[in-house]
């Protein structure tokens, strides 16, 4: 006999069923869930942003990888339009090009098996993999449970003075990343607040998950705000303006209410970092006329990175060349590193390896081939990612997987608006795979026209 499964984990529809025929249906997500969930594990000092070690969450993203390739091999997998196939495929022609060009080719071969990870490899077992609404939403909750968590240390890490240092004292949260990945919990707690702000504004899913969602997002709105990092705040304003527009002006409307009256009750009333989060607000807007040193580097690491490019327009330096050539094309305004310390690590200086630009380090290390192959592709995500949620607001079969495509293209957009301060490196990175699968998994449905289902799904899948 058949047996009915829930829309969603957070839908109205379904019963309880089986534990045992939903393993039996979904543990080809079981890769992917410890591909997100993994990173609760906490890292040993200094290896947050240890070159070439594998942590787990890269080793179960292998696994994720490897279970897609096999499925694929027994047409269990959804099918893929020709243009999705060029979209996830193109970035590959630019990292090979970029690793062949590059003056030592040898040393560019680490660089080219990490980006095709995360940036080919990755995407596309997420993609073939999630066949239904109900995967996409398992995979998505999966980073609001590693938001939570993360955020919860780095809050009991402000509170207690055990964080990483900043200005002097060892305040700023930074979950289980350490001092040596500042950026880490940060972009793990946006990614969930995404999550669960467009869970909470999307229409179809039961009240009770919409109020849980907008609980959680406002909650981890406090992490966020104690982790000082400048851009995760920019790039969650985008993306959250993004989902609330698509969501409705209604919805959106309350939204902001809430928000403006949890910023009042814990910045103003409970004076949350109250004076040191204003003026890093303030200096957002200091960058040209007051800038820091942290600031100051990063111009010149801009300007160094778009000087290699006008050296080799075409396939850029080569990939992980930028390190190698930084000094060539920097001025003497660059310093030599940043300091980082607190959170369970001594003192340590960490050396400024690229320009926390994406699109500039591609742009430098893989010229104008490797950056159309790369950010061509994300734009085009993007783009069909709106307008097919923009299809689904009207659409009565679409309508009811609407917060898929508000969680798609909001964390997209994230990631996307991020770039422009950051770029890849350290545990998380491996989410960015993650995200872009999920992106793509929206923007790019079947030939059939939906979601997508494998050709053979088998009796546990009806």
């Amino acid at each position: 006999m058949a047996l009915a499964l829930p829309l969603s984990p957070w839908g109205k529809e379904g019963g309880r069923p089986d534990p045992a025929v939903l393993l039996r249906r979904h543990w080809p997500l079981l890769p992917l869930a410890a591909t997100v969930l993994f990173l609760l594990a906490p890292l040993p000092a200094g290896d947050a942003t240890a070159s070439g070690k594998v942590g787990p969450a890269d080793a179960a993203s292998l696994l994720l990888v490897l279970v897609c390739a096999l499925r694929a091999l027994r047409g269990r997998t959804r099918a893929l339009t020709p243009l999705g196939v060029l979209v996830l495929g193109m970035p590959a022609v630019g990292l090979a090009v970029a690793t062949v060009t590059a003056g030592d080719p040898y040393a560019a071969l680490p660089g080219f098996v990490r980006y095709l990870q995360v940036f080919v490899l990755v995407p596309a077992a997420v993609v073939l993999l999630v066949r239904d609404a109900g995967e996409f939403r398992i995979a998505a909750g999966c980073f609001v449970v590693l938001a939570l968590v993360q955020g919860a240390v780095g809050v009991v890490q402000y509170a207690t003075g055990t964080g990483a240092s900043y200005q002097g004292e060892d305040i700023r949260a930074v979950g289980t990343f350490g001092p040596g990945d500042v950026m880490g919990m940060a972009t793990v707690v946006a990614y969930g607040l995404v999550v669960a702000a467009a869970v909470a504004l999307a229409p179809g899913s039961a009240r009770r998950v919409r109020q849980a969602a907008g609980g959680a997002a406002l909650a981890l709105v406090v992490p966020l705000v104690l982790s000082f990092s400048r851009g995760a705040w920019i790039a969650t304003l985008c993306a959250a303006v993004l989902v609330m527009v698509m969501a409705g002006i209604r919805r959106a409307l309350r939204v902001l209410l809430a928000l403006a009256a949890a910023g009042v009750v814990l910045v103003g009333g409970l004076g949350v970092g109250s004076e040191m989060v204003a003026e890093r607000l303030t200096s957002i807007t200091q960058v040209s006329s007051a800038p820091d040193q942290s600031v100051t580097d990063r111009y010149t690491m801009w300007a160094a990175a778009e000087s290699m490019w006008r050296e080799r327009p075409a396939a850029g330096v080569g990939l992980k060349g930028f390190p190698a050539h930084r000094d060539g094309h920097s001025s003497l305004g660059l310093s030599s590193g940043s300091d980082t310390a607190g959170a369970g690590q001594a003192y340590v200086r960490q050396p400024l390896l690229s320009p926390h630009n994406m699109y500039l380090l591609i742009l430098s290390e893989q010229g104008l081939i490797g950056l159309t192959a790369l950010a061509g592709g994300w734009a085009a995500l993007l783009v069909a990612g709106v307008r097919r949620s923009v299809r689904a607001k009207a659409s009565g079969a679409e309508g009811r997987i609407r917060d898929c495509g508000l969680i798609a293209v909001g964390l997209l957009a994230w990631q996307l608006t991020d770039f422009l301060y950051a770029d890849i490196g350290g545990p998380s990175t491996v989410l960015t795979g993650v995200i872009i699968g999920l992106a793509a998994w929206w923007a790019l449905p079947s030939p059939d026209g939906g979601p997508g289902r494998p050709a053979h799904d088998g009796p546990a899948a009806r």
